[in-house]
């Protein structure tokens, strides 16, 4: 039985009322639809658990050779090389295998003293103000300046850095993100200090890019080239600050919904972890990831033909009640709480300890210093891109 092809159910990642609250449509989907095709855009999306999940691990027919954003493999722009978001193996095993070694558990636990120190500086001066907004004060600039910190880039930089990065990823509202070709991992914002760091290494993420040795897929031993680099400094700065935002932001929000568990954590710290990462299953900062189909395959008695791009909606996934009991509750004692956030399998996301302990100590010092808040949600609002899902203006009334 085919049931890709229910007229009723419509979903459209640029759509802004479906983006508001997509779960419903996610369940009707996952229920009704869970190969679906979208005519207008011309992709596929699957949302159940298992098919997501397997699609995952599927990295030979489930390919990121053409990015992992659906605007982009729309786009069929030709992509720069160096960038493991957009590669499979060989390739994508060895740039992985060079970036890891600095996105260590040690490295990233080393970091903890600096956040957490941020944090403070952040947060300090907003006691007894009766209210500030998380993602202005707090949000929307940490996450940069740790990103700053791995890659040495001078503190009075990033600021400049976060807004060229953010402004790659912003949409008008209803629309795809027009893709620049030119403006793909683009890392040239950074050259004149890449040049400059080649002339005056550090003990910075930045210093191990250039002056790491590996085997390349020719067998040669070599360093990464100064426009690998370039492409590589890019990647990480884009990543590394929106995503750990939205995940504030959502922090925020979700635990002024959940009084009661809020207050569990205030008495109770050790539960951070799990508030960490049950708010990432409930309200993750990306709804889906992108691939481009290599062959043939078939689900639910449909073939999705080889070239087509298709969506895994991860959001989806991770409120499936096949795999979840309860999805749609939100619950920091959660036993089953694995999420697919951060994906899974090879190209598992390598900046899931960093997000995981800036988004703990963030936490951590919030709670500290406002205990109890609400939010003003005449003055929210969504963040306008169709590649996570977050806020611009998160609002808090603190007690």
């Amino acid at each position: 039985m085919s049931l890709v092809h229910d007229a009723s159910v419509y979903f459209d990642p640029y759509d802004v009322d479906i983006n508001a609250d997509p779960y419903p449509v996610y369940e009707r989907l996952r229920e009704e639809a869970p190969i679906y095709y979208n005519e207008g855009y011309d992709f596929w999306a699957l949302s159940r658990h298992h098919d997501v999940h397997q699609a995952l691990l599927n990295w030979s027919t489930f390919s990121n050779t053409r990015s992992d954003i659906l605007d982009i493999i729309k786009a069929g722009v030709e992509l720069p090389p160096g960038v493991i978001l957009f590669e499979d193996p060989p390739i994508h095993t060895m740039h992985r295998g060079l970036m890891s070694r600095v996105f260590t558990p040690r490295r990233m636990a080393a970091l903890e003293d600096q956040v957490r120190q941020f944090c403070v500086r952040c947060l300090d001066p907003l006691v007894g103000s009766g209210g500030f907004d998380i993602v202005a004060e707090l949000a929307a600039m940490m996450p940069m300046r740790v990103i700053g910190m791995l890659l040495g880039i001078p503190e009075q930089d990033q600021l400049a850095v976060r807004n060229k990065t953010d402004a790659n990823l912003r949409t008008e509202p209803g629309k795809p993100m027009h893709v620049k070709e030119q403006e793909v991992a683009n890392g040239e914002m950074f050259a004149e200090y890449i040049d400059w760091r080649a002339k005056h290494p550090s003990d910075d993420l930045m210093t191990q890019l250039l002056t790491a040795e590996f085997e390349d897929e020719h067998g040669e031993t070599r360093r990464l080239t100064r426009q690998e680099v370039l492409t590589y400094t890019a990647v990480i700065a884009g990543a590394g600050n929106e995503t750990t935002g939205r995940l504030i932001g959502w922090l925020a929000k979700v635990l002024a919904e959940n009084p009661d568990q809020r207050r569990a954590v205030v008495d109770d710290r050790s539960l951070i972890p799990n508030v960490i990462d049950e708010t990432l299953r409930f309200e993750p900062t990306g709804h889906a990831t992108a691939r481009y189909v290599t062959e043939d395959v078939d689900y639910y008695g449909t073939t999705v033909p080889a070239g087509s791009p298709i969506l895994l909606l991860l959001a989806s996934a991770n409120r499936d009640r096949r795999r979840y009991e309860n999805p749609d509750v939100y619950d920091i004692r959660r036993r089953d709480i694995q999420h697919l956030t951060f994906g899974y399998g090879l190209h598992y996301c390598l900046g899931a300890n960093l997000a995981r302990l800036e988004g703990r100590v963030a936490l951590d010092e919030l709670l500290n210093r406002f205990p109890e808040w609400d939010i003003d949600y005449e003055n929210t609002k969504l963040a306008p891109t169709s590649t996570v899902r977050g806020w611009e203006r998160m609002p808090l009334i603190t007690k």
